[in-house]
């Protein structure tokens, strides 16, 4: 759906990307029939074809909070998965929680988490790159380093 291969730390994403099989949309709210107090993930990827919606919610929690935030991003956005299975008659719909900390310690979950998106299992490493990159910044600019 992209065809710039800009660095991901460059990229700026389009709230929506669509195709005649995905819909990607980024940081958007979902407008549902009930009320549902956690209606926005990260990001909405729905495979068309398939029938299948994952709701990926990121988030780079400090280590001693990684299964707590793990746990609050699958339980807050269950209800919103439900939801969504309803109303887009999608066959499933899945909460996925992309979970690192700080420091780049990775819990067990994101493994299976890659696993379910189909991304390359070695993934992690970037990811991992960028947190780390992205903690020593905000270090940097806190102690007035640049």
């Amino acid at each position: 759906m992209i065809e710039d291969k800009s660095p991901y730390y460059k990229y700026t994403p389009a709230n929506v990307l669509e195709n005649e099989n995905f819909r990607l949309c980024w940081n958007r709210s979902v407008l549902t029939d009930k009320t549902v107090t956690f209606n926005r993930s990260d990001i909405t990827f729905v495979n068309k074809k398939t029938k299948n919606t994952f709701l990926i919610d990121m988030a780079v929690p400090d280590t001693h909070n990684l299964a707590k935030t793990i746990t609050d991003k699958q339980y807050r956005h269950q209800e919103l998965a439900n939801e969504i299975c309803a109303m887009w008659k999608q066959k499933a719909a899945q909460v996925i929680p992309i979970v690192i900390s700080s420091m780049g310690v990775i819990p067990k979950s994101l493994s299976q988490s890659l696993t379910i998106l189909n991304l390359h299992p070695n993934t992690y490493i970037q990811i991992q790159k960028s947190v780390i990159l992205g903690t020593c910044s905000i270090v940097r600019n806190f102690l007035n380093y640049k």
